[in-house]
């Protein structure tokens, strides 16, 4: 019984990590733009959004016991490099502030339209700050107290949704494959692969508190939670889109957190408003305290403790506060470009050390698939910001899934397979 009770624990506080602003407002706005093309787009969100993170949990809990391990499977300094990238994104730049902005906008505007997002920010990130600053109780205050309440409030959304529909989902001019591109690609502003890798040594420490010192045991429960963790993302995000879709809304340019105002008052009534408030602050929250103290403990690690976790993490929350007051449509718009240029990098990393860590040892391999992968996410950036000649990018677009943003995957597997080869001759001659 207890090591059923530590798994949902640990499982239901990395549902909440992962579930945070964007995963309640992109589904919905998805359903919206896909109009009939549901199931592809909920299968093509669930690869990146679920499958993916997933997998990054996998990664780590394989290599060892943090990010760092997972790092210095392919070279020691690729750990505080991408780590610091992955913090960054993840932290202060994008991810946190647009938790307490979307709380703002769709939890309280709504109720209070002449309320300041400044006061809403301060307020935000003073609760983060004092849930944060300890960052061993973490995982059981997420998991024990805040998050049956967020699943409670989430599940009545969803079912009350798909069993009183709207309206019916509208044709739109997308095909199959752009459906699916465009759930796959939407699947990126989670963060949730980013995330992956650094809530995975928060997981597996909790693990590790919690009495489970051996690999095998550890193994057990951290991919048990991760399982559940992942079945509840599962039935949210789909019943989310499937929202969007049936909204009965025309005007496809709706601000996401419009969006989601308008399915909760329609599904819900009177009381939708109040719902979707509670929902949004309990997610943000979540989402916050574990990123915070994600990120304050990487970078007093990194430091060597030269500065400390509590300064790090009243630095993170301060930057946070202020870019939050510039909103969540504008928060998202700019974490487009850094975010289509490190996913891939780490969707590569994460993928490769799952699928073939266990009987490809040698590193040579792995860091042949990131090189070919970095060099197409860069190219990609340029053609993002007009930057390429036109003679270059009709080049680039031979190269396979390159129109969809996916021309890392082809390059990846032939790097890898030719590194391969080049370390297996290598080692033949010595």
């Amino acid at each position: 019984m207890k090591k059923i009770s530590d798994i949902v624990t640990i499982g239901f506080a990395l549902f909440a990590m992962f579930f945070g602003a964007g995963n309640l407002l992109l589904p919905p706005f998805i359903g919206l733009q896909i109009g009939t093309h549901i199931w592809i787009t909920i299968l093509a969100f669930a690869l990146t959004g679920i499958l993916l993170p997933f997998m990054g949990i996998i990664s780590v809990n394989n290599s060892g016991d943090n990010f760092n391990d997972l790092g210095r499977r392919v070279h020691p300094q690729l750990a505080p490099i991408l780590g610091s990238i992955i913090m960054i994104c993840i932290g202060p730049l994008i991810a946190i502030p647009r938790t307490a902005a979307t709380t703002f906008e769709v939890g309280v505007l709504p109720s209070f339209p002449d309320s300041n997002p400044i006061w809403t920010s301060i307020i935000f990130f003073a609760a983060t700050w004092l849930f944060a600053i300890v960052p061993s109780k973490v995982v059981d205050l997420v998991g024990n107290f805040l998050t049956p309440f967020l699943l409670i409030l989430l599940t009545i959304l969803v079912v009350s949704g798909i069993i009183h529909p709207t309206a019916v989902p509208t044709e739109r001019s997308v095909s199959t494959t752009e459906a699916f591109s465009f759930g796959f690609m939407e699947g990126y502003q989670t963060l949730d692969v980013l995330a992956s890798v650094v809530f995975a040594g928060i997981i597996i420490a909790a693990t590790k508190t919690k009495g489970y010192a051996s690999t095998k045991e550890k193994s057990k429960v951290v991919i048990a939670a991760g399982a559940l963790a992942a079945f509840c993302l599962l039935c949210i995000y789909g019943g989310l889109i499937y929202l969007g879709s049936t909204s009965g809304i025309t005007n496809l340019d709706i601000k996401r957190s419009e969006l989601l105002i308008h399915i909760s008052r329609t599904v819900l009534g009177e009381y939708g408003t109040l719902a979707i408030a509670l929902s949004i602050a309990l997610a943000c929250l979540t989402t916050a305290i574990a990123v915070t103290a994600a990120v304050g403990t990487f970078f007093s690690e990194l430091t060597g403790g030269r500065i400390s976790y509590k300064i790090l993490v009243t630095i993170c929350c301060l930057i946070s506060a202020v870019l939050s007051i510039t909103g969540v449509d504008n928060i998202i718009q700019f974490a487009y470009p850094p975010l289509a240029f490190v996913y891939p990098i780490v969707i590569t990393l994460v993928l490769y050390i799952v699928i073939f860590g266990r009987f490809i040892t040698s590193k040579l391999p792995y860091i042949g698939a990131l090189i070919a992968t970095t060099l197409i996410a860069s190219l990609g950036l340029l053609n993002m910001f007009d930057l390429l000649a036109p003679q270059v990018l009709v080049q680039l677009n031979r190269i396979p899934y390159f129109e969809y943003e996916l021309g890392w995957v082809v390059p990846s597997i032939v790097f890898f397979v030719l590194f391969f080869a080049i370390e297996k001759i290598r080692s033949l001659r010595n």
